[in-house]
C-alpha cells in the first residue's frame, strides 16, 4: 500500500465555501541536529530553507512555507549579551552556546509546522514521516523526557454551533479510545498539557437536548476548561470567532486565530516502525464520519450517558471497551 492509500478521506471533504478542507500538522522530533534536520526536510520536500532567527528556518515548497524550529523560546531567543546571564557564561561566548546548543538539541524537541495542506495531500507528511525514520528520528518512547506530540489542526467544515458541537461530542464519546491508540508513553501521560475536558462540561456538553448558540457555546466551555492544556484545545478556534469573548477568559499570547481544532493528544512515535502519521489521522478520520452522521452519533451519546450511570454492568466494563465494541459493529474500526 503507497502513502496516498494510507491516510483514509472523510466523506465532507470541502468547507462551506466549497473548497477542499486544509489540515496544519505538527511534528516534535529528536535524534536529529537542527541543521541535520533542516537539511534532510528542504531535501525531501525539494524546499529552500532561510534561516529567520536562531533555531527558526522557514521552508519554501510548493506545499506552502513549513516552518522548523527548536520547541523552546528562552533557547530560541538567548542572547550571551544578556547582561542577566551570569558572567561567567557570557565570559564563553561561543563555547557556551555550544555546550546549550548540544544539551538543548537532545532534550527539547525539534519540531516540524506544516502550513495549512489540503486534505488530499497528506500523503506528503506520510512520506516525510516515514524517510525521517529511516534517517534516525526519534519520538517519545526514546527516553523517560521525551514528551513529544503530533498534533492536527483540521478546518471544520463550517463554523454554525450545531457542526462545532457534533466534533465536540464526538471527541467526548471517542476520547477514551483515542487514548488508548495515541497516548502510548508514560512521558506525555503525566504531563499537563493533553488534560481531558472538565467532566462537567462533558457532562453538559452530552445531554439529550444540548444545542447553545454561539456565544454560549464558547461561555460554557471557557467557564470550565479556561486553558490552552487540552487533548482537544478550542482556544484557536474561539479567537477566530470572536476573540474579544475569549479574552474575558484568557488571555494567552501563544493562542493563534484559526477556523480550526487543535488536537494535541497523539504521541510522536515516530522510530517505531509499525506507526506511520496515517495512524494518527485515520483515527482522526473516524471521529470526522460520526460527527456527520447523525444517527450514529446520537446512539453514542446515548451509550455514554447510560454508562456514567452506576450499574453492575458499568462497574465490569470500560468505556473504552463498550466504545470499541460499537466502532466494530458499526463497521469504523
Amino acid at each position: 500500500m503507497n502513502s496516498t492509500e494510507r491516510c483514509a478521506m472523510p466523506e465532507r471533504l470541502r468547507n462551506h465555501h466549497g473548497e477542499e478542507r486544509r489540515v496544519g500538522v505538527e511534528i516534535e522530533l529528536s535524534g536529529l541536529g537542527y541543521d541535520e534536520l533542516v537539511e534532510h526536510v528542504a531535501r525531501l520536500l525539494k524546499g529552500t530553507p532561510e534561516l529567520e532567527s536562531r533555531y527558526v528556518t522557514s521552508l519554501e515548497t510548493d506545499a506552502g512555507t513549513f516552518t522548523i524550529e527548536l520547541d523552546s523560546d528562552p533557547v530560541k531567543d538567548l542572547d550571551l549579551a544578556d547582561e542577566r546571564l551570569p558572567e561567567s557564561i557570557r565570559e564563553l561566548g561561543t563555547h557556551a552556546m555550544d555546550v546549550i546548543d548540544f544539551a538543548a538539541e537532545r532534550i527539547v524537541p525539534l519540531e516540524i509546522v506544516g502550513p495549512p495542506l489540503p486534505f488530499s495531500r497528506l500523503d506528503l507528511i506520510e512520506e516525510l514521516v516515514d524517510q525521517l525514520r529511516d534517517l534516525g528520528a526519534e519520538g517519545s518512547r526514546e527516553a523517560i523526557y521525551f514528551a513529544f506530540g503530533l498534533q492536527l489542526n483540521p478546518e471544520l467544515p463550517d463554523l454554525e454551533p450545531a457542526t462545532i458541537v457534533t466534533y465536540l461530542q464526538a471527541f467526548a464519546a471517542l476520547y477514551d479510545w483515542l487514548k488508548s491508540r495515541h497516548q502510548i508513553d508514560i512521558s506525555r501521560k503525566f504531563t499537563t498539557y493533553i488534560e481531558p475536558w472538565s467532566s462537567r462540561y462533558t457532562d453538559m456538553l452530552m445531554a439529550e437536548n444540548y444545542a447553545p448558540d454561539q456565544a454560549s457555546l464558547m461561555k460554557d466551555y471557557l467557564n470550565l476548561n479556561p486553558t490552552r492544556n487540552k487533548a482537544l484545545d478550542l482556544l484557536p478556534l474561539f479567537a477566530h470567532m470572536d476573540s474579544e469573548l475569549l479574552h474575558d477568559y484568557v488571555d494567552d499570547p501563544r493562542i493563534k486565530s484559526r477556523p480550526t481544532l487543535h488536537y494535541r493528544l497523539p504521541d510522536c512515535d515516530i522510530d517505531n516502525p509499525r506507526w506511520h502519521f496515517s495512524t494518527v489521522w485515520n483515527d482522526w478520520v473516524v471521529l470526522e464520519q460520526i460527527a456527520n452522521h447523525p444517527e450514529h452519533l446520537k446512539e453514542l451519546r446515548e451509550l455514554f450517558r447510560e454508562a456514567q450511570t452506576f450499574s453492575f454492568r458499568n462497574l465490569t466494563r470500560s468505556w473504552r471497551d463498550t466504545t470499541e465494541q460499537w466502532l466494530e459493529r458499526r463497521g469504523y474500526v
